[in-house]
Parts: C-alpha cells; sequence; structure tokens
C-alpha cells in the first residue's frame, strides 16, 4: 500500500497566509490603500519596508524593474527570493525519521513540536517525542500535557539530567517499537552559549551513535514577531550544530510578514513550515507561491 503525503490545496494555503498575514496587510495598505492593476515603484518599495523587508533584499527583488510594476512583474522577483527553499523529497525516509527543533526560549517549539507530532498522526505515521530541554522543569511538563492530549508516547527525565540521553532513548524506543517519526526537543537557552553549544553538538553526536545519520532534519523555530532580528539568532544556531530549514511561528501576531523574504535569502535555508495561533492544527507547509500571491492579492487588482 503506497502511503500518500496529505498536500494541502493551494486555495487553502492562500487563505491560511490570509489569516496569518492580516496585521502585514494593515501596514502594506497604508501606503497602498487601493488596489491598482500597475503600482508606482516608490509605492512598492514603501510597502516592502512597511512589510520589514530589509532594504538590501528590496534593492535586489526591485533591481532593473520598470517605473510601473504590475503583478506578474513583481511575483517574478518575490518568488525568486525563495530559490533557496527546495522541494526537499520526503519519500522513501529512514525510519525511524528523526527531527530535532532547535530554538530560543519563547519562539514557540512546545507547541510546534506538537503540531509536527499532529500532522505525523493525520498523515498515519506513528510517532515518540523526547523532552530533550531539561534546562527547563516547565518544558518537559509541557511537552508532557501535549503528549498526552494527542495520545503519543514521550520519553523524558527529570529537570537538570542528561538531555543527550534524552534523545538516545527516544531514538532507541522508536527503533524498538517501529515507530515512523522521531521529535525532539532541545534546549533553548543555558547559563552561557558556549554551554548551549557544547550540549547541542553532543545531542546531535549522540542521535547519530541511537541511529546512523540522525538527526536527518534539524529544524529551527524562529518567532515570526521579532522579524528580522530573529536572522542573527539563526545564524548562531546555524553555526554550532547546521540547521537544515525554518519554521516560522506566531505570523498572525506580527505586521512583519515581510521578514520571510529575508530569512530563507539571508540564512541561504528552506522555511519548511509557518505556525499561526496556538492549536494543533495551526500549522501549514511554506509555499513561496502562495505567500506572495496573498501578499498580491491584496494590492493588485486581478489580472484580465
Amino acid at each position: 500500500m503506497v502511503e500518500e503525503k496529505i498536500e494541502e490545496p493551494k486555495e487553502e494555503k492562500k487563505g491560511f497566509f490570509s489569516r496569518a498575514l492580516e496585521k502585514t496587510f494593515a501596514s502594506i495598505k497604508t501606503v497602498v490603500p487601493q488596489k491598482k492593476e500597475k503600482i508606482a515603484f516608490d509605492d512598492v518599495e514603501e510597502m516592502l519596508i512597511e512589510a520589514d523587508m530589509e532594504y538590501e533584499i528590496i534593492e535586489k527583488a526591485m533591481d532593473g524593474l520598470p517605473e510601473e510594476i504590475t503583478r506578474k512583474q513583481l511575483r517574478h522577483r518575490l518568488v525568486m527570493l525563495f530559490e533557496h527553499a527546495p522541494d526537499v523529497d520526503l519519500n522513501n525516509l529512514p525510519k525511524p525519521f528523526v527531527r530535532l527543533i532547535i530554538g530560543v526560549n519563547g519562539a514557540g517549539k512546545t507547541t510546534t513540536i506538537a503540531k509536527l507530532a499532529n500532522k505525523s498522526k493525520k498523515e498515519g505515521k506513528s510517532v515518540i517525542l523526547g523532552a530533550g530541554d531539561t534546562f527547563r522543569a516547565a518544558a518537559i511538563e509541557q511537552l508532557a500535557t501535549w503528549a498526552d492530549k494527542l495520545d503519543v508516547p514521550i520519553i523524558k527525565t527529570k529537570q537538570g539530567h542528561d538531555s543527550s540521553a534524552v534523545a538516545y532513548d527516544t531514538i532507541s524506543s522508536a527503533v524498538s517499537r517501529n515507530i515512523d517519526n522521531v521529535i525532539i526537543d532541545t534546549a533553548g537557552r543555558l547559563q552561557t552559549q558556549t554551554n548551549l553549544n557544547n550540549e547541542l553538538k553532543k545531542i546531535v553526536k549522540v542521535c547519530g551513535k541511537a541511529q546512523e545519520n540522525a538527526p536527518h532534519q534539524k529544524l529551527m523555530i524562529l518567532d515570526g514577531t521579532q522579524g528580522n532580528t530573529a536572522i542573527a539568532q539563526a545564524r548562531a544556531f546555524n553555526e554550532m550544530v547546521g540547521i537544515d530549514g525554518i519554521i516560522v511561528t506566531k505570523l498572525d501576531g506580527t505586521a512583519k510578514g515581510g521578514a520571510l523574504f529575508s530569512i530563507s535569502n539571508q540564512l541561504e535555508l528552506p522555511i519548511f513550515f509557518v505556525g499561526i495561533g496556538e492549536k494543533q492544527d495551526d500549522l501549514i507547509e511554506f509555499s513561496p507561491d502562495a505567500f506572495v500571491d496573498s501578499l498580491l492579492d491584496e494590492i493588485y487588482t486581478e489580472e484580465k
């Protein structure tokens, strides 16, 4: 039996981005209040600044565009900014498929792990969680509460215990129980950057001992409300352990939706998912086309 990956239809993704980007839309409409067929170069530039897109990226996107810009011209340039977001082949994944979730405290790691676990279950895959943020007791409790709610197993220990041992035990348990997906939390802050760096490197190394080539994906959770300031965070973590992709959270709580262009382009990393809200279903696979179209729908009349 061939397992089919559930792919959200494009219209559904556009609808999701329309909800997620309400505050961003409100800020771009201060520059372009009425929909038009063509928009002046300066207005497009100002609109992108309002959406928190870095100026250097705006210059790159708009280089050589005419004084009056059509939807088609702008769309092409904006979608191009996500060229670093390759299509990732999620067929023939190793079993168990191990994801390590990385990010600073408060970015929405625990909720995102729950959303990823829920997504796996909906796709008919079994999943196990590893409470690897042993620095904070609250992180262990929060994840255990979600595991209970979603009815998925969790491997946990007491606060202060070795997080890499949790990672090893979670993967070993998945192997012995024939579980498809492993999602492991990690600490977002230790007393010093050096401590954090050493701990994350150790977890990565230990995952590889528990299963060859694990972790298969190291995903960085970025708080969308931080806009471009999140880029420096991602760079630091990328230098520590090498990030494979980004999940942007809390996009509905900010007018800085344009930062997604900068995040993907500057870091040269794909954005895999975007999350809004606290509900377990509030996570969607990122689509550059749907994201750009939902932005342009707000300012351009329909193309004839």
